[in-house]
C-alpha cells in the first residue's frame, strides 16, 4: 500500500513540532569512539562503538564503564535476547554472542553483507544485512542460520513481537512485514524517506523517517497509516517509556518526546551530537533511564523521563 497524501497532510497539519525544552541537560558518559547503537540487559548496558571496533558494558546503578570488549569491525547495532548480548559487525559480515556477565565471546557466526540489525522474536535472532538485501534467522541457543530471506533494499533495523518481524528498508522507503516462524512475507509499506528506527506496541508500529524529519505510525494489523509527527532532522532510533515514544535525532543532536496514544509531540530535550541508539533502562536502584548514544562526542546521555512525564 502507498501513503495517502491526503492522509498525511492532516496529520501534519493537525501534529506541531515540540518546544525544545533547554533546561534540561542530560548527564553524558565517554564511551567508545562512535557509539551507535545501545542495549540494557537488565543491569548495565552495552555500547557499540563502531571507530574502535569494540563494546562498552556500562554499570546503569554504578553510572561508570564496566568493561571494553573486542568485537569484529565496525560494530553498529546491538540487542538482548535475555541470555546473551548479540553484536552486529559491518565491515566483518558477522554476528557475535557474548556472555552477559563477563563479556566471553560464545561465538561468532557469519551472516549477510553489511549486517546492520538485530532483533529478538522470543526463540530467535534476527539479522539484517544492508549490502544483501536480506535478514538470517539465526537459533538464539546456538547460532545456527534457520533461514535467509530476502527484503527491500538497505535493510538497516527490525523490531519483532507477536509473531511478526518488521524490517526498516531504508532506500526502499518502505517497512516489510515478515512471520516469526517461517519469514513469510505478509505485507511491503512505503512510508516515506529513508526509514531507520522501529518501535511496536502491540497495536502499531512507529517508523522513523530520517531524511523525512518525521515519525509516521503504521496500523500493525494491516499497515494503514494513522498519523505522521513532525520530529528534527535525522530521526533515527526509537524507544517507549512511560507512555511516550522518544525519538533519538542525529541532525539535532536532540531527543524528541512523542504521546504514544496519538503521536502529539510534548518536548525536544538537547543531547550529545549525532544521536542514533536510544535505549530504557530500569532497576531497584535507579529507577527508570532514558539513555542515548552520541556518535559525534564519543558519549552517552541519561535522561531522567520523570522531568517530562
Amino acid at each position: 500500500m502507498r501513503l495517502r497524501s491526503s492522509l498525511v497532510v492532516f496529520a501534519i497539519v493537525a501534529l506541531s513540532p515540540a518546544a525544545i525544552w533547554s533546561a534540561i541537560v542530560p548527564r553524558a558518559f565517554r564511551v567508545g569512539r562512535g557509539p551507535e547503537a545501545i542495549a540494557f540487559d537488565g543491569t548495565s548496558l552495552w555500547i557499540a562503538n563502531q571507530f574502535d571496533d569494540t563494546i562498552t558494558r556500562f554499570g546503569v546503578d554504578q553510572r561508570r564503564a564496566l568493561q571494553t570488549v573486542a568485537v569484529g569491525r565496525r560494530p553498529v547495532a546491538i540487542a538482548f535476547d535475555g541470555a546473551h548480548v548479540w553484536v552486529a559487525s559491518l565491515f566483518a559480515n558477522t554476528v557475535t554472542m557474548l556472555r552477559p556477565d563477563d563479556g566471553s565471546v560464545v561465538g561468532t557466526f557469519a551472516v549477510g553483507g553489511g549486517p546492520g540489525g538485530l532483533a529478538f522474536d522470543g526463540a530467535s535472532m534476527w539479522v539484517a544485512s544492508r549490502e544483501s538485501n536480506t535478514v538470517t534467522k539465526l537459533r538464539a541457543s546456538d547460532g545456527a542460520v534457520i533461514g535467509t530471506f530476502p527484503v527491500g533494499r538497505r535493510p538497516i533495523t527490525l523490531a519483532a513481537r507477536d509473531g511478526s518481524v518488521w524490517v526498516a528498508n531504508q532506500t526502499s522507503n518502505s517497512v516489510s512485514r515478515l512471520r516469526a516462524s517461517d519469514g513469510a512475507p505478509l505485507g511491503t509499506f512505503q512510508v516515506g524517506d529513508g526509514p531507520f528506527g522501529l518501535a511496536l506496541d502491540g497495536q502499531s508500529v512507529w517508523v522513523t523517517s530520517f531524511f523525512g524529519h518525521r515519525v509516521v505510525r503504521l496500523r500493525a494489523s494491516d499497515g494503514a497509516v494513522q498519523s505522521v509527527s513532525p520530529v528534527g532532522d535525522g530521526p533515527s532510533g526509537i524507544v517507549f517509556a512511560g507512555g511516550n515514544l522518544w525519538v533519538a535525532n542525529n541532525g539535532s543532536s536532540t531527543v524528541t518526546v512523542l504521546r504514544q496514544t496519538d503521536g502529539a509531540p510534548l518536548a525536544t530535550i538537547p543531547v550529545g551530537r549525532g544521536p542514533f541508539g536510544i535505549a530504557t533502562s530500569l532497576t531497584p536502584v535507579t529507577g527508570v533511564g532514558i539513555w542515548v548514544a552520541s556518535f559525534g562526542n564519543n558519549s552517552i546521555a541519561l535522561i531522567d523521563p520523570r522531568q517530562i512525564l
